[in-house]
């Protein structure tokens, strides 16, 4: 075998190793704090975003599972479950990370798992303990929880009670996991509170999930970030660490804009991939859940996931063709102008006709936003979901 087939075996297996998980959040009408923009083709039922899931994936081949989130998704709870592995079966997209709601019911006013009211914290614990139940039936392996705790005034909490009320929530949480299941624990520096949130960086959802038990992780959201912040760099920590559990993939030009991945620093995104590779090609490491957290208020839907997700495959191929023996000599003698050279070529690099290549390969739509707009998919759940959309109702 030459090396150039060498080399397009390694980047086809990259690809086929390379599995991104879309949010049912992501096709349902959303808005901002100011009002909810309805689109005709916008899911309104599980079956719908099920659906438009499966479409995502036939023309990207890279979206087998579909994230969901509990009272949105599944509000009956583990009831639900039947309804969605009969959907499925029927769709060959398997249900993915099982996320927690703590921040809608009313009892959530001043916090859930960091509530001062032991009462408060018992029913966030409860619905904890049930979204674990849920994946238990349901064969998903991650609880993925986002806590929007926190305090908005100075003096009106305290900072170190919550810190051990949510170890304690979380102890208890992870007890009633199975072997197999993790616990993906997710930071934001602010938003909706804003003096403080309580897990408001990296290092303190680290803290948090050693304490929690051996199955917990890190889930880093990059949008969850200040401005200029070097997400790579935390990445590296995790990775060292083994405490990297997974990602929820966005773009964003201030914080959490979510936003389409790539739209606004697609270099950002390849850097954070190439860290990932230099740490596979290290130390062989894997078990890394990637995930997509945007929910787009402008962009048909559908056509923005796919988007996405083309792009995340365009960006994880061209941080793959990295020469990571190459680079580490140049980075061993300090080579700065030709280290830096070898790294930013691969993502100036032109890898199209090895993606179209391995689609082609794999029986996918070479362009797969093409396709979907030539095959009337959007056409046809606009006419079909059309009058069942309303100004009205929860955020998805």
């Amino acid at each position: 075998m030459s090396n150039t087939e060498q080399d397009t075996e390694r980047l086809f297996h990259a690809l086929d190793a390379f599995q991104i998980e879309i949010p049912s959040w992501g096709f349902a009408n959303t808005g901002t704090r100011f009002g909810k923009f309805i689109q005709p083709g916008a899911a309104t039922t599980i079956e719908e975003k099920f659906a438009d899931a499966a479409e995502v994936h036939r023309l990207t081949g890279a979206t087998p599972t579909l994230a969901l989130h509990v009272l949105w998704d599944m509000p009956g709870g583990v009831h639900d479950a039947p309804k969605i592995r009969a959907l499925a079966q029927q769709t060959g997209i398997r249900p993915g990370s099982i996320n927690p709601n703590l921040f809608q019911d009313q009892h959530y006013k001043f916090g859930s798992l960091c509530h001062p009211s032991a009462e408060v914290r018992a029913l966030a614990v409860a619905h904890m303990i049930d979204s674990i139940a849920i994946a238990t039936e349901l064969a998903s392996r991650d609880i993925s929880l986002w806590l929007p705790d926190g305090s908005n005034y100075p003096g009106t909490q305290s900072i170190r009670s919550r810190i051990e009320w949510l170890e304690e929530s979380l102890q208890q949480a992870h007890q009633r996991m199975t072997p197999h299941q993790r616990l993906l624990v997710e930071y934001k520096p602010f938003e909706p509170a804003f003096y403080h949130t309580d897990i408001a960086d990296w290092g303190m959802a680290l803290l948090l999930a050693r304490s929690a038990g051996p199955q917990a992780r890190v889930l880093v959201d990059t949008g969850h970030h200040y401005a200029a912040q070097n997400i790579e760099q935390i990445v590296a920590w995790l990775t060292h660490t083994g405490m990297l559990g997974g990602f929820h993939f966005n773009d964003r030009r201030y914080a959490d804009d979510d936003l389409t991945l790539g739209s606004i620093d697609p270099y950002q995104v390849f850097r954070i991939f190439a860290e990932i590779h230099c740490a596979q090609h290290e130390s062989g490491l894997a078990d890394i859940a990637f995930m997509i957290d945007q929910s787009h208020n402008l962009k048909p839907k559908v056509e923005a996931m796919v988007q996405t997700v083309a792009t995340a495959q365009e960006l994880w191929l061209k941080a793959a063709t990295i020469d990571w023996d190459r680079l580490a000599k140049l980075q061993r003698e300090c080579d700065l102008v030709a280290a830096e050279e070898l790294y930013r070529g691969a993502f100036w690099g032109d890898v199209k006709p090895t993606l179209a290549a391995w689609r082609e390969a794999r029986g996918l739509p070479i362009d797969p936003l093409h396709a979907l707009r030539q095959s009337g998919y959007i056409q046809r759940i606009e006419a079909e979901r059309a009058d069942k959309q309303t100004g009205l109702g929860s955020y998805a």
